[in-house]
Parts: structure tokens; C-alpha cells; sequence
């Protein structure tokens, strides 16, 4: 495979693994939309439906497992919440398949129906096995997430293996979009993991925090669109909205007046001003119970309004429902405890007009219930957070087949007010989901083609130079540049390779953080390695900057974090390619950073069971030599030649050790110098270098001044690095009792922050002549060539993102002039 045509491979599209059918093979009892999106489904093979509520959901995963039994000869499962399987029993009726409601594996053996329904609840305890079917749909899939993480787990891993997988649902979780892909890695359509690195931005101080990268949203939505439909009306796939407009919806928001003088008292003694649900949940909970009477209060007044109309009630606490009981006699009630048979009994005399009130829970009856047909206003006894909940119970009423104008009555507590404000905010996110994904879908249709079209990128990027006699700075794909380079041209190669698929610098397919996994990152590493080892020239040195990565226990399953070897990985790469390992420098890391990003090596969590913390994430530094010509001493071609009064012994005991400290100070990066106060850093960074931060600088000096003195022994090692105060650093354990040095810990925020100077400073004197030339094949910023001209050598850096290109050439332009350069620590020469 050609390198652009790998490139061209990595485009985010969902692959195809069903097949073809025509619209003769479709009932003709499904309208125009509804044929569209089956067809697509079955062609798909893994497909979501985020088709609006009345849309026709239920006939389309009907035919869709009745095509797919037929032409596959297996058998479908249906799993639907409670309440539904009425509508499922109804329409199959309609449409000539005949389907079975199944309990258990018996039932299952026993049916004689190709195409099966049952509950959530039924698999969740494991009552039926998957493997009996070739093909599920999952019915109002936004239920998974009431079950929490395991169970989405459990869900993952009992039909990991089936053909043909389908979820349905009238709201995609609109706004958190970690949810979103998790429906893609049920449908095996991308890993949960993968499409979190690929799409989402880590926040450093918060795990779990993800937040859309802004150059990957247009992606994010064209990829969704590939594997899933987001359709709110007929018109969205060109056809008649005819019997679809909905009558108007009024929402009525009711606020319940409450008595500060109430309100609790801080921690600290001290009164609270004002009585506040939002602050925690214990809060939550206070004024629910302190506001429950005055709020039903205003229920019964809203119903005594209208004694005619048919009402569903929604609560959240069982005292509530108890409650409404006593103030609603005639209410009929659906909850956790009743039985299956009489809760659906309930539901379904409801939705028929059989009796006038029923009081019930959004995450029980809030999803796959059609209750439009003879009630057209709900109140909403409380408030919550949970907008899914909130916006499914709305529209059990407001939906296709509804006749009269529907009222939302929205009963709260004043000292709810910003629960409220937040509710309002989600829904204008859902409502803003919805317009992004109707506008991909009137405009491409179902048509993966023309996404893929879209999506494809320019491979490559035009490429630029700036080069002077002391650096080259190129804007272009590494490979690409690298193929162009002579033979044995470079002196030294120093760089931080990406960490596989950890973070993606650049919209562009060609960056190499724009993998699936290690195994397609190093696949893509295959094109640069052995040009790499190429131009350098014989016998002489790459330094690879690399760090293992963490794989967290809810993406893996496990529970547990633990650690992507990809140190190792990379070492066995360049082995394959020819380089001659000589040896790995480990470099200290910040244990208490880590963890405040991971939570994975937490004091309490060890407390409770030491065996599932392991050690922070040190960074490597792994060095690798090109063959020389002459093997027989195998010095360089060019050998890298130092006196012993410029290299002095006490810097070479040193630079020998195989773990390395480091200041932490390297270029500031265009977040920082945009929003870091200046005053400020500069005060709290100087105070932590005059007391905390290891200066390698420093640490030389006084080696030297030893060696000066003829105190610094020629037989061992006399100036060991100071010991950190952290108890994970392990600094008292002698060499004579250990195979390895101790590692110590740091982390970066992102990968884009460059190498530290220091580091980058002693890899080019110790492996590099003055005058010669020293390239980063991902140079970011530039910190190596920038280092390079700093030291009296020539810089080559390459670079794929414009922007830190152009950042780079600032700093290499100062670092000609001999100009102040803004770092970390003397960020007063900012504007320099």
C-alpha cells in the first residue's frame, strides 16, 4: 500500500456489513421515510435510528428484523422497556409478522416466530441468552444509560458478537456526547476509547471532563451521520410532512415561593443567606421534602382546572407517589416494586383512555410509551437534572397521532431556580444536536458515499519553508519530507514521536495521532522509520522522546486502570527497522498531577484496597544508534568527539545515569501566552524553581566545582539526584541490591507542550558535534531546532500543523538574533 493510499485509509466512516435490498422487498405499508431508512439500515448492517417520536420507529425495526431473518435464516431479538411490547404486538399485527413476547431461553427454544420481543430486564439478569440471535434491536436504547456503566458493559460484551445490531431511540442523548458513542461501540461501529481520543479534548484538571475539539466537531457530526439517521420530520429525506405537523405545545412553568428564613446553616456555623437545591445533593433532597406539600398542592389546582382532561402525573420520589395517591384517589400508579404484568396492564389502560390520572416515574414510563391518543397535558410534580428523562416523558404525549394542544406544566420550588436555568440550557444543546445532524441529513440524504466524499480530506498540506545557514523549519507531512532528504544527512535525530492515538495535533488525516490504535499508529510510523534510519548518518543517534499511555477501566472493562506498554512498542519498532538499541533514560514525573488527571493512583482507593494502584507514568527518553560503517570499534562514521576539559567527569556521571531529572522549563505554548497572567506566573514560578524545581544546570555546576577540588571519585557515583518528597519515589534502595534504577513520576497536560529544554540541551551535546545538524521529524513548536541554534548547531525541523509552524519560526527567528525567548519561567520577556 502506497503511503498516500494508508492516509487516504484512516477517514472516519462507518463500514458497510449488511447488503443491498430494493424497495420491492419493503412492505408497502411503510411510508417513503420510513422505507428510506430501512433500506439504509439493512445496507448498514450496524446502524442507529435517532428517528423523532411518532416517526415510525417500531414499523421499521419490525421489517428490518423480518428482511434479515428471511434473507439470513436466523433469528431477531426486540428489547424494548416495559410498556412497549403492546405497540410491537400491535403493529407486527399490521404488517403480517408474526412475533412472540419470550421471558426466558425455554420460551425462546419453544418459539416458533423467527422475530422475538422482550424486556431489558429480561437479558440484564440473564434470563435470555443473545447468542440464540443473528440480529437485535434495541428499542428506546437511551435506557441503557438508567442501568449505569455496567450494565453498558454487559451490553457490550453479550452481543459483541452478533451480525447485525440496531439501536433506536427518539432522543441520542443530547447533551453529554460521551454518551453518543457509546451507542457506536455497541454497534461495533469505533471503539468508545478510540472515538474519545479522536474526537474529545481531556481537561487536565478533572478526569473524565471531555469536551468536543473544535477543528473535529464538523467530523464528529459527518462520522455520526454515517452510522447513525438523525431524522425529526419526513421533509429532513425530502418527502411530505403531511399528518406530521404536530399541534402547538405549551410549556407552563410554576414557581413555588419558599421561606429563607429556613435555610441551612454552612459547615462552618454560619446561616445561609438563601435556601439553594443546586448547591449538592443533599440540598436537592432537603427542599424536595420541605417543597413536596405545596407543590402538589398546586398539582390538584392544575387538575381541578381542567376535570376533564386526562392527566400523567410524573414524580420522582416514592413519598410523592404516596402523596398524590391520597390527593388523587382515582390515580393509578406504576412503580419499581409492582409486578411486570400489572405495571404494563396499567400503561396500557392508560394510554386507552381507561381511566384519567396515572402517576409514575420518567425513568419507568418515560420511554417507548404512547400515551397521545387520549391525553394531552402532564405535570411535572419536581424538577431534576435529568433532561433525557425530562424530554422522553414529554414526549409520550407530544408525538404523531396527537390531535388536541398539548400542555407541559412544570411545577418547582423557588429555591430550584438554577436547576431550572440549567434544564432550559439542555434543552436548547438537544435542540441544537437536532439541527446539526437535520442539516447533514438534508443535505447528503443517506448517502454514505457523499459523506465519505465530504470527509475526505487534501492528503498532504502545501508545502512551506523558511530556512536560513542556521535552521530549516518545513511545513509539510514528516514522511513525505523525509522521503525527499539525502542519505546520511542528519547528525541527530531528537523528538517526542506522538503517543499513538493519544492526541490528535492537526485536523489533517496525515497526522500520525490520527490512528485507531498502536497497531495502525506504528503501521504509519512503517513509512517514516526506515527513511529516518536512512539519512542518518552511520553510527550516529535518534533519541525518542516517548510515555506510556493509561487505559482507564470503564473503557476497557476491567475496572481497573491500567498501562498501554508503549515504550516497549516503540523500541521493538525501531528494532525492526535496523536501529541498535543502546539503552533507555528514564525521566521523573509528578504523581499528584497524574492522579488529579486519572484518579487512578488516589489515597483513599489504596486505603480501601492497595492492590489496585500501581506507579505513576514516567516519561522514556529511548536511545537508538544506526549502524557505523566500521564495526570493528564501531565508532561513528563521524564520531562525536568531546575534550575531557569541556566534558568534565562530573557532568559525564551525570548524563550516564539512566534516569534524569528535569527543571520542567521549555517554551510556553499559544494557550499559555494567551491566557496565563503574566504578573502572576512569573511570581509563582520563580518561587517554585528557588525551592522546589531540580536544576540540572546547578546540579553540574557543582559537580564540577568537586571535580575542581579533586573530590569527586573516579569509581562511583558521588552527587545522586536529591531525593523527592513524594511517596511513590523510591530513592533509598542501593544499586548493589536492584537490577534497575527507581522511576520516578511526571505528566504534561498535553503532548503538544514540547520537550524541556534541558533534556532536549543534553541529547545534543552528548550526541552532536558544533556546526552539525539536528533534526525533529515532528518538531511542534520547534524547542529541538530552537535548542539546536541556542547550542551552535544547525535546527531542521518538520512540522505538520500550520499554526505551531508558524509559532516555531517566532522562536527560531529570536533564537538567531540571540534574542530573550519566552518560557516558563521568565515570562516577562512575553512581549519582547
Amino acid at each position: 500500500m502506497s503511503y498516500y493510499d494508508f492516509v487516504k485509509s484512516k477517514i472516519a466512516i462507518a463500514k458497510t456489513s449488511g447488503f443491498e435490498i430494493s424497495d420491492s422487498e419493503i412492505n408497502p405499508m411503510l411510508f417513503p421515510h420510513q422505507r428510506d431508512i430501512v433500506r439504509w439500515a439493512i445496507n448498514g448492517g450496524r446502524r442507529a435510528i435517532f428517528a423523532s417520536f411518532g416517526l415510525g420507529k417500531t414499523f421499521m425495526q419490525l421489517e428490518i428484523c423480518r428482511i434479515i431473518t428471511g434473507r439470513e435464516n436466523c433469528r431477531a431479538l426486540i428489547i424494548c422497556p416495559l410498556g412497549v411490547k403492546q405497540e410491537f404486538t400491535a403493529d407486527a399485527k399490521k404488517l403480517g409478522i408474526s412475533i412472540k413476547y419470550v421471558r426466558n431461553d425455554k420460551e425462546v427454544s419453544d418459539c416458533k416466530s423467527d422475530v422475538m420481543i422482550t424486556n431489558y430486564e429480561r437479558v440484564r439478569d440473564g434470563g435470555i441468552s443473545p447468542e440464540n440471535f443473528g440480529c437485535v434491536s434495541l428499542d428506546e436504547a437511551s435506557v441503557l444509560r438508567g442501568y449505569g456503566t455496567k450494565t453498558y458493559q454487559e451490553f457490550l460484551k453479550l452481543f459483541a458478537t452478533t451480525q447485525y445490531k440496531f439501536v433506536c431511540t427518539a432522543t441520542p442523548s443530547p447533551n453529554r456526547f460521551k454518551e453518543l458513542i457509546h451507542y457506536a461501540g455497541f454497534l461495533s461501529v469505533m471503539d468508545t476509547g478510540q472515538a474519545l481520543t479522536r474526537f474529545f479534548q481531556r481537561d487536565s484538571e478533572k478526569a473524565g471532563n471531555l469536551t468536543l475539539y473544535p477543528h473535529k466537531e464538523r467530523e464528529f457530526w459527518l462520522w455520526m451521520a454515517s452510522w447513525a439517521v438523525f431524522v425529526t420530520k419526513p421533509s429532513d429525506l425530502g418527502y411530505s410532512d403531511e399528518g406530521y405537523t404536530l399541534p402547538p405545545m405549551n410549556v407552563k412553568w410554576h414557581k413555588i415561593n419558599v421561606d429563607h428564613s429556613q435555610s441551612d446553616c454552612e459547615k462552618n456555623g454560619q446561616m445561609k443567606m438563601f435556601r439553594d437545591a443546586a448547591l449538592s445533593l443533599q440540598d436537592a433532597a432537603r427542599e424536595k421534602r420541605l417543597t413536596m406539600a405545596d407543590r402538589l398542592f398546586k398539582m390538584k389546582e392544575i387538575i381541578q382546572e381542567n376535570p376533564d382532561n386526562h392527566f400523567i402525573l410524573w414524580h420522582d420520589l416514592e413519598s410523592e407517589r404516596h402523596a398524590i395517591k391520597k390527593l388523587i384517589p382515582d390515580c393509578k400508579e406504576v412503580y419499581g416494586s409492582l409486578d411486570l404484568e400489572t405495571r404494563e396492564k396499567h400503561i396500557m389502560d392508560f394510554a386507552n383512555g381507561k381511566f384519567k390520572y396515572l402517576a409514575t416515574k420518567p425513568e419507568i414510563s418515560g420511554s417507548g410509551c404512547n400515551f397521545q391518543r387520549h391525553c394531552a397535558d402532564a405535570i411535572f410534580t419536581g424538577i431534576g437534572y435529568e433532561f433525557n428523562d425530562f424530554i422522553q416523558a414529554v414526549h409520550r404525549i407530544y408525538r404523531f397521532l396527537q390531535t388536541k394542544e398539548v400542555n407541559i406544566h412544570i411545577i418547582f420550588a423557588e429555591s430550584e431556580s438554577e436547576i431550572v436555568e440549567v434544564l432550559k440550557k439542555k434543552w436548547k444543546q438537544h435542540e441544537k444536536l437536532v439541527e446539526e445532524m437535520t442539516a447533514i441529513i438534508k443535505k447528503y440524504g443517506l448517502s454514505r458515499e457523499a459523506i465519505e466524499n465530504t470527509m475526505t480530506r487534501t492528503l498532504g498540506i502545501e508545502r512551506k519553508e523558511k530556512s536560513t545557514e542556521l535552521y530549516t523549519a518545513v511545513n509539510n507531512d514528516c514522511v513525505i519530507e523525509a522521503q525527499a532528504m539525502q542519505d546520511n544527512s542528519i547528525d541527530l535525530i531528537c523528538t517526542s514521536i506522538p503517543f499513538s492515538n493519544h492526541y490528535e495535533y492537526s485536523p489533517s488525516y496525515n497526522d500520525f495521532g490520527h490512528n485507531v490504535g498502536n497497531k495502525e499508529f506504528f503501521e504509519q510510523m512503517d513509512y517514516l522509520t526506515p527513511e529516518l534510519l536512512r539519512i542518518l548518518k552511520p553510527g550516529r543517534i535518534a533519541a525518542i522522546h516517548v510515555k506510556d499511555r493509561i487505559r482507564f477501566g470503564n473503557v476497557t472493562g476491567y475496572g481497573v486502570p491500567t498501562l498501554d506498554p508503549f515504550h516497549m512498542e516503540t523500541t521493538f519498532h525501531y528494532l525492526k527497522h535496523g536501529f541498535l538499541f543502546i539503552g533507555m533514560i528514564t525521566i521523573e514525573t509528578d504523581v499528584v498531577r497524574e492522579n488529579n488527571q486519572t484518579y487512578r493512583l488516589g489515597w483513599s482507593e489504596v486505603c480501601k484496597d492497595g492492590s489496585k494502584m500501581g506507579v505513576g507514568c514516567p516519561e522514556y527518553l529511548l536511545l537508538f544508534r544506526k549502524l557505523a560503517t566500521d564495526t570493528t570499534k564501531a565508532y561513528a562514521d563521524d564520531p562525536v568527539k568531546k575534550s575531557k576539559e569541556e566534558y568534565s567527569r562530573g557532568r559525564w556521571q551525570i548524563d550516564a545515569r539512566a534516569k534524569w531529572n528535569s527543571s520542567g522549563n521549555r517554551f510556553l505554548t499559544p494557550d499559555e501566552i494567551k491566557d496565563l497572567p503574566i504578573s502572576t506566573i512569573n511570581t509563582h514560578f520563580s518561587e517554585l524553581m528557588s525551592q522546589r524545581v531540580y536544576d540540572y544546570k546547578k546540579h553540574v555546576e557543582v559537580a564540577v566545582t568537586m571535580e575542581k577540588a579533586d573530590r569527586l571519585p573516579a569509581d562511583f557515583e558521588t552527587l545522586k539526584i536529591p531525593a523527592r518528597n513524594e511517596n511513590n519515589v523510591w530513592h533509598d534502595v542501593t544499586r548493589m541490591r536492584t537490577l534497575n534504577s527507581e522511576q520516578s513520576r511526571r505528566n504534561l497536560q498535553n503532548h503538544i507542550c514540547p520537550l524541556q529544554f534541558d533534556i532536549v540541551e543534553r541529547v545534543i551535546n552528548r550526541y552532536s558535534n558544533p556546526g552539525e545538524t539536528v533534526l525533529d521529524p515532528f518538531g511542534g513548536i520547534m524547542t529541538v531546532p530552537y535548542c539546536a541554534v541556542k547550542m551552535g548547531r544547525k535546527g531542521y525541523g518538520i512540522e505538520l500543523n500550520p499554526d505551531y509552524w508558524h509559532d516555531g519560526l517566532f522562536y527560531l527567528e529570536k533564537a538567531e538574533r540571540e534574542a530573550t525567548t519566552p518560557d516558563l519561567f521568565n515570562l516577562e520577556n512575553l512581549g519582547a
